[in-house]
């Protein structure tokens, strides 16, 4: 995994805006609906030849296809394995609760979205079916991006994500069916490695579900939950080289109070139990944007690289490249060293198909603004300006 050795170096947590007609397509087959598969696959290609383009001209040094390939961030493993049937029953936030005019506002906001709460369940053996679609995805993204970028990165779910989306209907226990999500994710999350791409594991139920799934729980109970997700995260990566994986964690994308978040510090030794290289926080929410002190309680190991959110991902204000600069400069302050930090982004700009909280134009602004802000640090901490 590449550090920040001679500037700051960009990244972003994954998915980017989807075309209209495309959007249109990944619902229906998630709905199973008839499409073109030939016209879909080349809307694909001309998705991510567009968002490789874009990136490279924001400037983002570590880049992806964008999740253009998958309806959702977690919901497309339902389309790679057996076992799911039904519609779940997803315990929604507690603020969704607390606040109904919050849940009146995101559906006149996204009135047509993909699956979120209303995703399958398991009611049979979860079995990965075929590496066809991850193969098919790797390949064209290196075949699209090539040299474009300093490194490329694919994401997939957690075995955490995916138990408290497409719940248990099947499965002795909630333990029992985290194991079989984690030995048959870990054959995506081989492919990904085996095709030279660092791996991203999205787990936001590390932090959000403290609020959704396990809201029931204390933070300290909370806390040895996430160790046990993390375990099923490392029984996954088995093999795979930390320093070739990065987890994600957040508290949930969506424009929200978040006034019942857990602290980083409740969870953060649980995080640091994760055989991982580096660990991608959110820290521009503005809820979250002081937990930098978290790291002076529990310090970043030194083998850890830490990837701090400095751009706001639900807003279409555009950050200032000195507002910018100076997150970053919070969190090379919290690590204790330029290296182990690379910039990023809170959460994904497109998390679930139809559901775009940033309008796209503001999307290339802001990765751009994350770019500059990352060249005055490096100015700054290096002395010189950096090269690209």
């Amino acid at each position: 995994m590449l550090t920040s050795r001679d500037r700051i170096l960009t990244t972003h947590v994954g998915s980017l805006p989807r075309n209209d007609k495309l959007s249109d397509m990944l619902v229906r087959r998630e709905a199973s609906e008839a499409f073109d598969r030939d016209e879909m696959n080349a809307e694909m290609d001309k998705a991510v030849r567009h968002v490789v383009a874009k990136q490279a001209e924001a400037g983002v040094d570590i880049g992806n296809d964008g999740e253009q390939q998958r309806v959702g961030f977690q919901t497309y493993v339902p389309q790679r394995m057996s076992g799911f049937a039904g519609v779940s029953k997803r315990r929604r936030g507690m603020e969704f609760e607390e606040f109904p005019e919050l849940v009146k506002y995101l559906t006149h906001r996204f009135p047509h979205t993909s699956k979120q709460q209303n995703a399958p369940e398991a009611q049979g053996e979860i079995k990965y079916l075929d590496l066809a679609p991850i193969e098919s995805e790797l390949k064209r993204v290196k075949d699209i991006a090539g040299s474009t970028f300093k490194e490329l990165f694919m994401t997939a779910a957690s075995p955490g994500i995916i138990s408290s989306t497409m719940l248990n209907a099947y499965y002795k226990t909630h333990d029992d069916y985290l194991d079989a999500l984690a030995r048959e994710m870990g054959k995506e999350y081989q492919a990904i490695h085996k095709a030279g791409l660092i791996l991203q594991i999205d787990a936001p139920d590390l932090a959000m579900d403290r609020t959704m799934f396990h809201r029931d729980l204390t933070d300290a109970q909370f806390a040895k939950q996430v160790e046990r997700q993390v375990t099923a995260i490392n029984q996954a990566i088995a093999g795979i080289p930390a320093d070739r994986v990065r987890l994600h964690v957040c508290y949930g994308n969506w424009e929200g109070p978040h006034i019942h978040d857990v602290p980083l510090s409740v969870i953060l030794p649980a995080l640091y139990q994760a055989k991982v290289g580096a660990l991608s926080i959110e820290f521009a929410n503005p809820r979250h944007a002081h937990e930098y002190a978290a790291f002076k309680k529990h310090p970043l190991p030194k083998d850890m690289i830490l990837i701090p959110g400095v751009i706001e991902t639900t807003s279409n204000i555009v950050e200032h490249p000195e507002v910018v600069a100076r997150r970053i400069e919070d969190a090379v302050s919290a690590v204790g060293d330029r290296e182990r930090v690379i910039a990023s982004t809170d959460c994904g700009f497109g998390t679930f198909t139809n559901r775009e909280w940033v309008v796209e134009p503001a999307v290339w602004l802001k990765l751009k603004a994350l770019r500059e802000g990352a060249d005055i640090v490096s100015q700054r901490l290096w002395g010189r300006k950096s090269a690209a």
